[in-house]
């Protein structure tokens, strides 16, 4: 049961609830007519964890998971998301919590919580573990983790351990009758059920406390009353802590000490004039921006507002998590105040919130490429059928974990008219996926797949990048140019709904001049049409004035730009590698997309024949092995120059 330690300090240890939202994708309607569902790390602490990771605080979560998929979703989830898991620990016995949310209206957000037996609510006294606790400066206890009495215990044994050697307690209420067992099942989404059972077992955590946070609901069911003052002064009887009334749009009030005669009197946080989109989730935000503050020894006014900000943020879009900001998201809200009532409206918001809380870093990227289509049709035509190219893409997949292991930096390309079997099995392995969605060869550009571009991405796996080709010159035709902008901005706006990364590959030889200006231009371009890639997969070039275009062009537009990954188009190895040393200068340029100079001339005998799969498989790992040292020698070399 026991995790595996972690090391270093911790600014906080979030203990308690841990499931998987499933999050009603259509809105405006009842929960019983949502026909398909988003999956969201949850649970309150758990999103607490990411919100303070993501604003910059070393976090962790104190919970059980099941041995179960959604387990390993949540584990591999906080991971990505820099929250240690050691104190995630796998319980083989009970599954993983769940929670199907809805959004109905501005005032419904249907909620039915499967929690029966669940794993995180076994947490036991013997799950904490001191070696954990020591390493912590705050432990955030979770009121819905009062509610039965192992984990009421574990919660008490914690907070005990981390107070007795300095550390501060934070209890968040979260205050759900339902999961007192006070509504009917259905009711999740209930706020209060006044009840003295309830106050009674949260009452046991008030002198440990050091800060509380709460609704008007929580304060009320804390304190016993639901005179709100009442309800604070009885609580300051019990505790010294901080305490902070949140008010939704309204803001929040802060009481350091005595209860004043009206709440106005307390330290006032304004709130942010913003349409209400889904309030689930933004209390967690708001305590994550009440942390980062409160932690690192910011005033109360300073903490407030950043925590208000932080739900300002969250109640303006989907899913509770995802949700969150970002440290650089949060001071680009707050550095003006003409933002659009629907946040979610504001392209340059959404674009900071996406390119800021993306997953993963990538200082070098060396990827196979055998996502082509007609290319293999050609090579085969007459000696193979579908099933044929099908195993020679097995066989490349085989040759790149040949050469890599599990080396990170190492991604494939993969389409799924030939290779879809490849696919599945690489989503099995530790590589950047790329997968095609244009039509080979098309001008203007076609999607392939389903109708729409949409509904196929929907159908395609989290984590695989979507990669698009597109023939794009300054100088074509406008009428060919207008009708590729409509097709790229489609493409954008379905990666960014879908949750896939773009990778956008620009080619312009072959339609007009190229000067040093070309590429640069196009990528331009497309910045103006408000589309952000995450990756361009762009033609080599000698012509270092070229990269310096480009470069200037992402960093102007995009600084958080994942990079540039260089294209083949069948040059020989050794043109290639002399690209490479050009290519290598400019530090936005993290590796190559490479297929048939690696895998051409060996295909073609393996198609007629003349060599068998093993030596195949010997022969692309040599030479994919060639491209990726060629790669990281270059780069050594720019880097000492």
């Amino acid at each position: 049961m026991r995790a595996e330690p972690g090391t270093g300090r911790l600014d906080l240890i979030a203990m308690g609830r841990a499931g998987v939202d499933l999050y009603g994708e259509q809105v405006g309607g009842r929960l019983e007519d949502v026909t398909s569902f988003a999956k969201y790390l949850g649970g309150s602490p758990a999103n607490t964890a990411v919100g303070g990771a993501r604003l910059g605080l070393r976090t962790a979560l104190l919970t059980r998971v099941g041995d179960d998929h959604m387990g390993r979703f949540l584990r591999e989830q906080l991971t990505r998301e820099g929250v240690e898991t050691a104190g995630v620990l796998t319980d083989r016995e009970r599954l993983t919590a769940l929670v199907l949310l809805g959004i109905r209206d501005p005032d419904s957000f249907p909620l039915v919580f499967y929690r029966e037996n669940c794993a995180d609510m076994a947490l036991c006294t013997e799950d904490i573990d001191p070696a954990l606790l020591t390493r912590a400066d705050a432990l955030l206890i979770n009121g819905t983790h009062m509610s039965r009495p192992g984990v009421r215990a574990a919660s008490v044994k914690a907070a005990q351990l981390v107070k007795a050697q300095g550390g501060r307690i934070i209890l968040d209420v979260d205050y759900r009758p339902v999961l007192w067992g006070l509504t009917p099942r259905d009711r999740g989404e209930d706020r209060f059920v006044a009840d003295a059972g309830v106050t009674a077992a949260l009452d046991q955590m008030l002198p440990l406390c050091d800060l509380i946070v709460g609704t008007e609901e929580e304060i009320h069911i804390l304190g016993g009353t639901t005179d709100t003052l009442a309800a604070l002064r009885r609580i300051r009887r019990r505790s010294h802590a901080l305490l902070v009334l949140k008010r939704g749009a309204h803001g929040c009030v802060a009481f350091p000490g005595a209860i004043p005669a009206s709440l106005e009197e307390g330290c006032v946080g304004q709130g942010f004039p913003i349409e209400v989109f889904n309030v689930l989730g933004a209390g967690d935000a708001f305590m994550a921006g009440f942390l980062r503050g409160w932690l690192r020894g910011e005033d109360i006014a300073t903490c407030c507002s950043w925590a208000n900000a932080c739900g300002a943020l969250v109640v303006s879009r989907h899913g509770c998590a995802p949700a969150a900001p970002s440290w650089d998201e949060l001071m680009l809200f707050l550095s003006r105040q003409d933002w659009p009532a629907r946040l979610r409206d504001s392209p340059m918001l959404e674009q900071k919130h996406w390119s800021s809380t993306r997953t993963g870093t990538y200082d070098s990227l060396c990827v196979l490429a055998i996502d082509h289509r007609s290319q293999f049709e050609e090579l085969a035509a007459g000696q193979a059928d579908a099933e044929r190219i099908s195993r020679f893409k097995a066989l490349a997949l085989r040759a790149v974990e040949q050469a890599t292991g599990d080396r990170p930096g190492v991604g494939v390309l993969i389409d799924d008219r030939y290779g879809v079997r490849v696919l599945e099995r690489a989503g099995r392995l530790p590589y950047w996926i790329g997968r095609p969605i244009e039509e080979p060869g098309s001008r203007p550009l076609r999607f392939e797949g389903a109708a729409s571009v949409e509904e196929t991405l929907k159908a395609w796996p989290a984590g695989q990048a979507v990669k698009c080709l597109v023939f794009y010159h300054p100088d074509d035709p406008p009428v060919l140019r207008a009708e590729q902008d409509e097709k790229i901005l489609r493409l954008s706006a379905a990666c960014r709904a879908s949750r896939h990364e773009l990778l956008l590959e620009i080619i312009a030889s072959g339609h007009g001049a190229i000067g040093p200006d070309t590429v640069s231009t196009v990528i331009r371009h497309i910045y103006d049409l408000g589309v952000y890639p995450d990756w361009w997969k762009l033609e080599s070039s000698a012509d270092i004035r070229a990269w310096s275009a480009i470069e200037a062009a992402i960093q102007e537009r995009d600084p958080e730009c994942r990079g540039i990954i260089l294209l083949g188009l069948a040059a020989p190895e050794a043109d290639l590698l002399a690209s490479f040393t050009v290519a290598a200068a400019c530090p936005l340029v993290k590796g190559f997309a490479v297929g048939r100079t690696i895998w051409h001339d060996v295909a073609r005998h393996w198609f007629a024949g003349a060599i068998g799969d093993e030596e195949a498989v010997d022969r692309l790992a040599t030479n994919f092995e060639a491209l990726i040292a060629g790669w990281h020698e270059a780069r050594q070399q720019a880097t000492a120059g």
